[in-house]
């Protein structure tokens, strides 16, 4: 039986490294054939089960970002924002002997360890009908139960796309006392590789926890520029965000024909670019160092990133 505590379930550590390496940690490759899964941007109550999951492509949306009242005969949150993209939802069935606000710590501790923006949050009777969320937003009868055993959170992640995801999530304990989750996720610009959903929050907490931390990809032209300045839009905000830290930003590159030499150059040129795409960006030079080690350093684990970035921490100032 789990361990019915704050510490039993928060404490848990987040495997940053899948969800940088693979969007998710199991079932597969995000993008590939729809399977049931947890969404890269959050993880799931640990023992949850998912019960109902689906994925519907460049729909209209509406993101409920207040209570709900019936109005002429309609119900209607009181705030919403209309939003068309790709909506990720899944329906989770929670473990016996968890309450309702139990879970709702967790899944706030979470949000708040990831830096997502809450938008708005409600609990009990403040949210309005269960029914209405239940049959009218959800269009879900397993999401009815008694307005005093609900609560419901929207928020906002924080990622590396133009437009960051909006994410929702409603606890329900049904009158049979079975309890039960549903997300949603709204994605109104879809990454084109899962490494581009980056996860900051996660990033920050690997990087000050174990010394450095593997970089989502940056892809760079042929001469070894930064092809796309925005594609390190985050690592400005990690580093503006900590004004102590001083880091290390070390390239790795595959061994080619041409041989060591040229491989170590070329990851040498790579991680000067980052650098200066940086310092243009606002962050002092002296705070960063540029190394080059091409194939020097393979070890990976979790994937074939012969190619990649490290960023590792210098030095923690004062």
């Amino acid at each position: 039986m789990p361990t019915k505590t704050a510490e039993g379930f928060l404490n848990l550590r987040i495997n940053w490294a899948c969800v940088l390496a693979f969007g998710f940690c199991a079932g597969g490759v995000f993008g590939a054939a729809e399977q049931p899964r947890d969404h890269p941007l959050i993880a799931s109550f640990p023992g949850s089960a998912i019960v109902e999951y689906d994925v519907v492509e460049a729909t209209n949306h509406v993101f409920v970002l207040g209570n709900l009242q019936r109005t002429r005969g309609e119900v209607v949150p009181a705030a919403a924002e209309k939003l068309r993209g790709r909506v990720t939802q899944i329906v989770y069935a929670l473990p016996e002997d968890f309450e309702g606000g139990e879970v709702k710590e967790y899944f706030d501790a979470q949000l708040k360890e990831r830096g997502y923006e809450v938008l708005f949050d409600c609990e009990g009777r403040a949210c309005g009908s269960s029914n209405y969320w239940a049959n009218d937003i959800f269009k879900r009868r397993i999401l009815y139960g008694p307005e005093r055993n609900q609560y419901y959170i929207a928020a906002r992640a924080k990622t590396a796309l133009e437009e960051d995801p909006y994410l929702s999530l409603y606890l329900i304990t049904r009158a049979n006392r079975r309890l039960y989750a549903y997300l949603e996720v709204v994605e109104t610009v879809v990454a084109s590789d899962p490494q581009i959903l980056i996860n900051e929050g996660l990033l920050a907490q690997a990087l000050l926890t174990e010394g450095s931390v593997i970089l989502p990809p940056v892809a760079f032209t042929p001469d070894g520029e930064v092809e796309s300045p925005e594609a390190i839009a985050y690592l400005v905000r990690l580093l503006q965000q900590n004004p102590s830290l001083s880091v290390f930003i070390v390239s790795h590159t595959a061994l080619g024909a041409d041989g060591l030499n040229a491989a170590r150059e070329r990851s040498l040129t790579r991680a000067k670019s980052v650098r200066a795409t940086l310092v243009v960006q606002g962050i002092d030079g002296v705070r960063v160092v540029a190394e080059g080690v091409g194939p020097l350093a393979p070890a990976c684990p979790l994937s074939d990133c012969a190619e990649r970035l490290e960023l590792v921490i210098a030095s923690r100032g004062g």
